[in-house]
């Protein structure tokens, strides 16, 4: 497949790709395994993989799951780590080269559209203090949104939504004529899920990981040598030029 000939348009997942707050999740979970469940160490990565992506009650279901939680319901998890999480939201940051990535693109006419498995109610608490970014989106699309209830990443339907979503509001304002294809987007993902539900969308995949997910995966069969998308260790790396963005 490889990149599109013409951008015309970015799809972007939020947590742990332009905002820190991946380590929000990590501490607020580690805290419950450790100090209620005994579990050294807390939060490990090879679950934390598995979490990325999943709406808040699924991932609490898999927690319980994989370190086999008694005593504890799926939603009284999800709410004691929401309360924890609720006083870090307001001092996560922009990660490396993320804010300017969004303003360059928004400089060049570059419609956007954040696509994140967080609920509504955690994304305004994330990004109220980070409107200088997230002021240049089009539209979010949250996880709770009704339309993808129960088909979140790694299933596509969050990047076709927000696509949709983008075509009717650039039709509506009379910005474009034709509606924009998956494949003249670019979709930005730093999860392993993220990048699956991006490839099976049709989209080309600039790949953000953490160095931990690196050392589990194999990046070459994910990226499938280059054809469904690009490695990159941070979004510093993006170059413009490369997909005629310059």
């Amino acid at each position: 497949m490889g990149p599109p000939k013409q951008v015309k348009a970015c799809l972007f997942d939020m947590d742990g790709l332009l905002i820190d707050s991946e380590a929000v999740y990590t501490v607020s979970i580690s805290d419950i395994l450790i100090n209620r469940f005994n579990i050294p160490g807390g939060l490990t990565w090879d679950v934390k993989m598995k979490l990325q992506g999943l709406p808040g009650p699924q991932a609490s279901q898999t927690v319980i799951d994989e370190y086999k939680l008694e005593g504890i319901t799926a939603q009284e998890l999800y709410e004691w780590t929401s309360k924890k999480q609720a006083e870090l939201w307001p001092k996560v940051q922009f990660l490396p080269g993320a804010l300017d990535l969004i303003k360059k693109l928004a400089a060049k006419g570059i419609p956007m559209v954040v696509c994140t498995s967080s609920h509504k109610d955690k994304f305004d608490l994330k990004t109220a203090h980070l409107q200088e970014g997230f002021k240049h989106f089009e539209l979010v699309i949250t996880g709770d949104n009704p339309v993808i209830a129960g088909k979140g990443k790694p299933l596509p339907f969050i990047w076709w939504l927000g696509l949709s979503e983008l075509n009717d509001k650039l039709r509506s304002e009379g910005r474009i004529q034709e509606d924009i294809k998956i494949e003249e987007v670019l979709i930005f993902e730093d999860a392993v899920p993220g990048l699956i539900s991006g490839k099976r969308a049709g989209g080309y995949v600039i790949w953000v990981p953490d160095p931990h997910v690196l050392e589990i995966t194999k990046p070459d069969e994910l990226l499938e040598n280059g054809a469904k998308g690009e490695l990159l260790s941070s979004l510093e790396e993006f170059d413009l030029a490369k997909y005629n963005l310059d």
